[in-house]
């Protein structure tokens, strides 16, 4: 924190020596952070040891079981995982390069890009905001001697809803939507990179695997929010430029459309930046975080498609008992009707035959509809699979 000393004993002289207070605080809050969990004494090196473990264990029983196999298409995915866990939890340097370049300078160098600019945008956007506020600072001082009586009665008078009570309060509304938000989101980015080793590590195990796709949309989230500011901000700084040029009046006092323009320019940036954050939470919850957010909403499908069709897994045997019931009904009556018609006189032929013929309609009936329905096909992974015992064969009644 030494190195950061003189930055953070100037945060309070405006928006921009903040903003590089704040950041170089972050940089060194995140390196101590990844020396401590695992760095080359870290406290976490023997867990990451026994996660490891773990995983080629599980692997190794999958292989053993028959539950996955040796492959091309089995083995680079795992080795890849395997490799950038290794590589982003262990060396600062990967992840300095990599996670926090990404993360911090990549929407820092849009945003210039952008506005057409050398440099750092954000800084030079705090830049921006401590000349306008400078400038606000300005024209509400005391004016020349001849208007010293009237700014003393209107700062006597002064209120909420006075020229001066109004110009102050959207000063206070553009900070907070400028400077505040820009210094949360830097220190959530510095909180959420000082522990991301601990989220990547977790995603080898699936059970954790959605921990760090939220870890990974937090940091898209916090990541993208300063780029939507400054660029956001900006245009509104072009607007108040003028309005703030405007607020002395003619004879030293603060101009009453002058300061209502101001404050209702500083509730719409609020109004913006609120829009802006909306936006770019919806960007991060639709992304799928490199594949980690669409396997798990794979595996939640699928969770739910097995239940709902599990009741008709439950019904099939019941689908199969009744037919056979009704089969052997059929075949009940059809033997007895021989010796119905021996023992009935001639005349009845036609109803015999009629009957028989309403037998045969309904056993034709009930044989079809069980054969409209697919039974599951239960199948074994791992040992054994190969070698799946025969199902039971409903027998089949011939009608005589």
């Amino acid at each position: 924190m030494n190195a950061c000393a003189d930055l953070v004993a100037s945060a309070s002289a405006g928006a921009a020596p903040a903003l590089r207070a704040v950041d170089c605080l972050a940089n060194q809050t995140a390196a101590g952070a990844f020396a401590r969990l695992f760095g080359s004494e870290g406290s976490l090196l023997p867990a990451l040891t026994i996660l490891l473990t773990i995983y080629i264990a599980i692997f190794a029983f999958a292989l053993i079981t028959g539950r996955s196999r040796l492959g091309v298409s089995v083995l680079t995915p795992r080795m890849m995982m395997l490799g950038l866990v290794l590589t982003f939890a262990t060396s600062w340097m990967a992840w300095q390069q990599v996670v926090w370049n990404l993360a911090v300078g990549a929407p820092d160098q849009i945003a210039g890009l952008v506005m057409g600019e050398t440099g750092s945008a954000s800084v030079l956007f705090a830049d921006r905001i401590d000349m306008v506020v400078a400038a606000i600072a300005e024209a509400a001082a005391p004016g020349a001697a001849d208007g010293a009586a009237q700014q003393g009665a209107a700062a006597a008078s002064s209120g909420a809803f006075s020229p001066q009570g109004a110009m102050w309060l959207g000063t206070m509304l553009l900070l907070l939507g400028t400077v505040g938000v820009l210094v949360t989101s830097r220190i959530a980015l510095a909180v959420l990179l000082a522990t991301g080793p601990v989220f990547v590590v977790m995603a080898l195990f699936g059970p954790t695997r959605g921990l760090t796709a939220g870890w990974l949309r937090a940091l898209l989230l916090t990541a993208i929010t300063p780029l939507f500011v400054t660029l956001g901000g900006s245009l509104m700084l072009e607007l108040l430029v003028p309005v703030v040029a405007g607020l002395r009046g003619a004879e030293g006092t603060i101009d009453v459309r002058a300061a209502m323009a101001l404050f209702l320019l500083a509730c719409v940036h609020c109004a913006l930046m609120i829009m802006m954050l909306k936006v770019a939470g919806t960007m991060a919850a639709a992304w799928n975080a490199f594949g980690l957010a669409s396997n798990e909403a794979e595996t939640k499908g699928g969770s739910a498609a097995n239940s709902a069709d599990a009741p008709a897994g439950m019904a099939a045997p019941e689908v199969a008992a009744a037919s056979s019931r009704s089969r052997a009904s059929s075949v009940g009556r059809a033997s007895a009707e021989p010796a119905m018609a021996s023992s009935a006189p001639s005349g009845s032929d036609s109803s015999a035959s009629l009957a028989r013929t309403q037998v045969v309609n309904h056993h034709s009936s009930n044989s079809i509809a069980p054969a409209a329905t697919s039974l599951p096909r239960l199948r074994a992974r791992g040992i054994g699979s190969r070698f799946a015992s025969p199902r039971n064969p409903v027998p089949r009644e011939m009608i005589r």
